[in-house]
């Protein structure tokens, strides 16, 4: 069908920001890039791209195409799925986790992959806003990821449970007052180009605190390893899948005030309407269980 092979090349367009680039990922000449969008401009009546040199860049018109598009490719490729036998799953997904994610579902689609041998699923690692992006650009079609208040256009976002966020030391420190300890000990940054290093940036501020930054990491395994060892103090959201009672060398502490209740979120985020969401309800709630159990 040329129509759903001229959309597919859009969004391979969308995605790679050229004609030349999206060529390379569709098996077709740029011509061929060129002449499908041009027809795909005038079967819709408007202009969808900004052309600039070699560049490619969706303009108003094509930004708001894009996320329908997707739903509509979405729902031919699940017409096309063959019909599994009542009770099993089958067809492909790629999902994403951050790190500290993975673990835990990386066991749910083991599991699921051993109960349904035609099931593939692959998995890949990354930050939240780069598995973000992965699914508003079609490249994933679901993630474990930090929840921001915000979510790709074409998405659905589904809180599994929060994470308290506290300030950490090492067990030697007997000191129990927070800002004093921030004003006067080596702090241990976690990655501010991440959703949770400037969550944790923005409470520092509100509580009128420079700390003396001493280094910045984007590995909360790594910083813990850090305040364990006594380097400095940091401010992190206590992981859901560990055993805080009996982490040996380390020690929380509530912050002031309001700040006390502060969290992260961890949820899945996914494109709507995607043709595998019967395998990804069945991750969420399976994830869901074993996060509950832990």
């Amino acid at each position: 069908m040329s129509s759903i092979r001229f959309l597919r090349t859009f969004v391979a367009v969308a995605r790679h920001g050229s004609f030349s680039e999206a060529a390379e990922h569709v098996a077709l000449s740029q011509a061929a890039v060129s002449l499908q969008m041009r027809a795909l401009e005038t079967e819709f009546g408007r202009s969808l791209f900004d052309r600039s040199g070699r560049l490619a860049t969706l303009n108003a018109a094509g930004t708001t195409l894009l996320p329908e598009i997707q739903q509509l490719l979405a729902l031919y490729d699940r017409i096309r799925l063959p019909r599994a036998a009542p009770g099993l799953l089958v067809g492909s997904l790629s999902m994403g986790a951050i790190v500290s994610c993975m673990s835990t579902l990386a066991r749910v689609v083991a599991q699921l992959k051993s109960e349904h041998p035609d099931l593939s699923i692959r998995l890949v690692s990354g930050k939240s806003s780069e598995l973000s992006h992965k699914i508003e650009m079609g490249d994933i079609d679901a993630a474990m990821v930090v929840g921001t208040g915000k979510k790709p256009p074409g998405s659905t976002w589904r809180m599994l449970y929060r994470e308290p966020i506290r300030l950490i030391t090492s067990a030697g420190m007997r000191d129990d007052d927070p800002l004093r300890l921030l004003r006067t000990h080596h702090f241990l940054r976690f990655d501010r180009s991440q959703h949770t290093g400037a969550q944790i940036d923005r409470m520092l501020r509100k509580m009128g605190v420079a700390p003396d930054d001493f280094l910045e990491l984007n590995a909360i395994e790594q910083v813990l390893d850090l305040v364990r060892h006594g380097v400095g103090i940091t401010i992190l959201p206590l992981l859901h899948t560990r055993r805080w009672h009996d982490q040996e060398g380390l020690r929380t502490l509530s912050l002031p005030g309001a700040l006390s209740s502060a969290t992260r979120s961890i949820g899945m985020l996914e494109r709507r309407g995607h043709r595998m969401q019967p395998v990804t309800e069945e991750v969420f709630r399976r994830y869901a269980h074993l996060a509950a159990e832990e």
